[in-house]
């Protein structure tokens, strides 16, 4: 059985995913989109001297250093290794429905899950009302993480000249009332559309949000069954083979932010005991010896 691994080469998890491949296979790929080559007129894809359509299994762990739309191309390509056989966690076509801000927002909305109130507008006139009504605001890219490229806006003088800026780069221009996230927020993660665990991001009171880029700290969490309930809600939308997704505790009863593409490593080894890579990797490892059965 060959299992490889699309990421990064020195990337923390991509590498940590890799070592747990090699350790149950025997076998060691780490593969980058950016050096995989798509024939259509033979049907191969080809990474390294491999024909990756030869081999059993991908797992994606990452498929580009920054969240941006080029990744729905690579997306296509792994798309079309599925379409040939290829077993690819979690799947390409399903990785699509959650890469795009907009994308998941408009599912997690249809399948009932509550969110901060969200408004999306190309109209900067129509974003200064949103605003206004609001009060305070996050403005956020259709495709990042850790939010980058996020920006928080009070309504007041000056508005305007600001959302017309960010319009520049965001011609779509995603607005999410502020939510107050007291210390923490939480990342439920699910491996095979079962709970794995939840961990805690906690916000040293140096910024806004909680993310580890602007000085948040992994913390241990237990939640209640309310959060896993609605967190399960959340992650069967999108049919992910893993996954983490996002929820803060507000006095109205827990919300979801979003529902991760990929899920993070980090969280999970710095307040369980669980080895997420060794646990990814076994889960595939029995997929794939179900469907050979």
């Amino acid at each position: 059985m060959k299992i490889g691994v699309i990421g990064t080469k020195g990337g923390w998890s991509s590498e940590k995913l890799a070592d747990a491949a090699e350790q149950k296979t025997g076998s060691r790929l780490l593969i980058e989109m950016d050096k995989v080559v798509l024939d259509l007129d033979t049907g191969s894809v080809w990474y390294n001297g491999q024909d990756l359509a030869e081999i059993d299994a991908l797992i994606i762990k990452k498929i580009g250093a920054r969240y941006s739309p080029d990744l729905l191309d690579r997306l296509e390509i792994l798309r079309f290794l599925a379409g040939k056989g290829v077993r690819i966690f979690s799947s390409p076509s399903n990785i699509m429905k959650v890469l795009d801000r907009l994308s998941c927002t408009v599912t997690l909305q249809l399948g009932g899950i509550p969110m901060p109130p969200t408004t999306i507008t190309e109209d900067v006139g129509l974003a200064c009302r949103a605003l206004e009504h609001y009060g305070e605001a996050v403005f956020k890219p259709l495709y990042s993480s850790k939010a980058r490229g996020m920006i928080v806006l009070t309504a007041g003088p000056g508005a305007r000249e600001v959302i017309s800026e960010y319009k520049l780069d965001n011609p779509i221009i995603y607005i999410q009332k502020k939510i107050d996230l007291g210390d923490r927020d939480l990342g439920v993660v699910f491996l095979g559309g079962e709970y794995l665990t939840t961990y805690a991001r906690c916000n040293q009171g140096n910024s806004w949000n909680t993310t580890t880029v602007s000085g948040g700290k992994y913390g241990e969490h237990e939640p209640d069954k309310e959060i896993i309930s609605l967190a399960q809600k959340a992650q069967d939308l999108f049919g992910l083979d893993f996954t983490c997704v996002d929820v803060v505790e507000t006095a109205a009863g827990p919300v979801v932010f979003e529902v991760s593409a990929f899920g993070g490593f980090r969280g999970i080894v710095a307040t369980s005991n669980i080895d997420p890579a060794q646990r990814y990797v076994e889960y595939a490892v029995r997929q794939l010896q179900g469907s050979y059965a």
